[in-house]
């Protein structure tokens, strides 16, 4: 038979009351940041309803570490504006009046430069996108700076690999970032291929245990890419085979830009920036930013978030273009899960008789993120917006379009964790005709879309409403 170990009861009560202290000190901590409180509630929630787990998950993911500056903010400051210096960008006052306190506002919380003169290149397809990316590649000459979330090692991630090898045995200078969370499942044998053939390599907040992390919560979720200072590729998609083959949600819908012109500053600009907080190398002088013509009389502006910033700059932004739409609003985002502003901001405009048009995916790659999402639909619909769920494949596109104006395109998603946590950059584009095409991508793609009525979206099971109400209190989190 199995003794029995039995502790003293001092003992157990002693061990007990510590836990109570301990756990009493997290909420007090969590509480004394001033957060958030839409995400100091669910904190408080998984410490006092599993103190046990939450503990360790609180450990792992809650920790607000930006006071630890993951990435220094006097330090990102400083080189922001003297990589700005490099390229002399133009300045607010060349942009139209009716773009101008959108612009001003970029550029004053975030040092976002505007330029114009760009052409710009929309993919939606992932195979027109790596297409003309891996060709692009072949005719480099002097550099290739590579950045992505997601770099598989599967065909298209091969396929790139082999082709940026090739180049680095013809010279060409070839420097590599990837997120270490985002690429967690990827062999360190994959990347120390491409060192050992030359390439400079590097893992963004790189982590011993990448699934189980205190900085997991502050991902660099950034894709661009830039050629020689002159060609630039900015969006949604990853490096990977699921946005031209498929898995097991069908083809990933996505939307990336290719930039000609003085665009590819702002692009050039926020890899430099994230290659020195990596690498320690500033890479300065005029082969990495070449004199480039205006193509067009496209304006844009290339904006980068983080949790290094003093203003949370997209949200801001997003908020005002919302705000101030007087005819329409478009959203395409794989995860709904906005800030309370953000929220109340859309179903004002609808209320207000503005267009407000959601298209997010029907089937998700997280079920979490998914349930919470819906969460947020049945107000939505009340107030007027209407809801599309696509249904060909996997909507991964970030988009907003406001009134035929604005157009925002990049790594942004429409949640939380990209407003706060992670390292984002986007594309606000001031030109009609830009705007137009992609109004009429956005209508395209309602054709491959379950419009959703309300009299039927409230006549789901009360099981169902109830488990995606639970999961709206963890949102800030997911």
């Amino acid at each position: 038979m199995l003794a029995v170990i039995r502790f003293p009861a001092f003992l157990t009560i002693t061990l007990i009351v510590l836990y109570c202290i301990t756990i009493t000190g997290l909420v007090l901590l969590i509480l004394l940041e001033n957060r958030n409180p839409l995400k100091t509630i669910p904190w408080v929630i998984v410490l006092i309803f599993v103190p046990g787990i939450g503990l360790l998950i609180y450990y792992f993911f809650g920790r607000d570490n930006r006071r630890l500056r993951i990435v220094s903010r006097r330090m990102y400051k400083r080189f922001k504006k003297q990589v700005r210096i490099e390229y002399q960008p133009q300045d607010v006052s060349i942009i139209p009046k009716e773009y101008l306190p959108l612009a001003k506002l970029l550029n004053n919380g975030n040092y976002s430069a505007i330029s114009n003169g760009s052409h710009l290149s929309i993919f939606t397809t992932g195979k027109a996108k790596f297409d003309a990316l891996l060709a692009d590649i072949v005719h480099a000459h002097h550099h290739i700076h590579l950045q992505y979330y997601i770099f598989e090692n599967d065909t298209i991630g091969n396929k790139v690999k082999e082709t940026l090898i090739k180049k680095a045995h013809e010279g060409v200078k070839i420097r590599v970032l990837y997120d270490d969370v985002g690429s967690w499942n990827v062999k360190n044998s994959f990347f120390k291929e491409m060192r050992a053939e030359g390439i400079e390599v590097y893992a963004i907040l790189q982590v011993a245990f990448p699934l189980f992390t205190s900085k997991v919560n502050y991902r660099n979720h950034r894709k661009v890419v830039v050629i020689d200072g002159k060609t630039g590729y900015m969006g949604g998609m990853n490096i990977a085979d699921r946005y031209v083959y498929g898995n097991k949600l069908g083809i990933w819908r996505d939307t990336h830009f290719r930039v000609t012109g003085p665009g590819v500053y702002g692009l050039q600009a926020s890899f430099i920036l994230d290659w020195y907080a990596i690498s320690n190398q500033l890479l300065k002088g005029p082969n990495y930013y070449p004199v480039l013509q205006n193509l067009t009389d496209t304006m844009m502006q290339v904006v980068v978030s983080g949790p290094t910033n003093q203003w949370q700059t997209l949200m801001q932004a997003f908020n005002f273009c919302i705000s101030n739409a007087k005819k329409y609003i478009y959203i395409q985002t794989p995860y709904f899960l906005p800030t309370e502003a953000l929220n109340l901001a859309l179903q004002t405009a609808a209320l207000g008789g503005i267009d407000v048009r959601l298209m997010i995916p029907k089937h998700s790659d997280t079920l979490s993120a998914k349930m919470a999402t819906f969460s947020y639909v049945d107000n939505m619909l009340k107030a007027g917006v209407k809801v599309y769920l696509y249904t060909q494949g996997f909507l991964h596109s970030k988009l907003l379009l406001i009134d035929d104006m604005v157009s925002c395109v990049g790594s942004s998603n429409f949640d939380f964790r990209s407003f706060e946590h992670n390292f984002e950059i986007n594309a606000f584009v001031y030109q009609k005709e830009f705007s137009l095409k992609l109004k009429a991508m956005f209508m395209q793609d309602m054709r491959d879309c379950e419009m959703i009525s309300y009299a039927v979206w409230r006549k789901r099971p009360i099981a169902v409403r109830l488990a995606e109400s639970f999961m709206r209190l963890f949102a800030p989190l997911l």
